[in-house]
C-alpha cells in the first residue's frame, strides 16, 4: 500500500508542477481538502474545486512549469510525506523556487488530506500580485 500511496502523490505533484488539473482530479478523493499552515495570503484550507482550480491556473503564473525537485518521499501505512523544492519561471520573468514538505492522508487509492508547509513569505511576495492581477 505504501508503495501504491507514493505513486499516486507523485503523480499528483508532477501534475500539479505542469498545472494539469484532469491528471490530479484522478488522485483526489472528491471529498479532498489541503491545509496550507502558516500565516500568508496562501494559508488557509481549500476544497476539491479550488485544488483543481489553483492547478490549472499554475499553467498561467508559470507557463513553462513548476518543476519539483524531491529532496525525500517517506511512506507508512496511508501517510505520505514529500520534501521537495519547486522552480519555475514566473509569467513576469522572475524565478520562482520555494520548499516545500507536503503530508499527505490517502484512503482507498486517493488523496484526502494534504497538510502543506512553505516559506510563505516567498508566495506572498512573489505570487500573490500576479495572481490579484488574474482576477481568478
Amino acid at each position: 500500500m505504501s508503495e501504491a500511496n507514493k505513486k499516486i502523490v507523485l503523480e499528483f505533484i508532477n501534475a500539479m508542477g505542469r498545472g494539469d488539473s484532469k491528471i490530479a482530479a484522478n488522485c483526489i478523493a472528491d471529498d479532498a481538502f489541503t491545509l496550507a499552515k502558516g500565516f500568508g495570503k496562501f494559508a488557509g484550507v481549500r476544497t476539491h474545486d479550488t485544488i483543481l482550480a489553483t492547478i490549472a491556473a499554475f499553467q498561467q503564473l508559470m507557463p513553462g512549469g513548476m518543476s519539483p525537485a524531491f529532496n525525500s518521499v517517506t511512506a507508512e501505512m496511508d501517510r505520505v510525506v514529500v520534501e521537495f523544492e519547486g522552480n519555475g519561471k514566473l509569467i513576469n520573468g522572475d524565478d520562482y523556487c520555494n520548499e516545500y514538505c507536503m503530508v499527505f492522508t490517502l484512503s482507498d487509492g486517493k488523496i484526502k488530506q494534504v497538510n502543506e508547509y512553505f516559506c510563505t513569505l516567498l508566495a506572498d511576495e512573489k505570487l500573490w500580485p500576479l495572481i490579484e492581477n488574474m482576477k481568478l
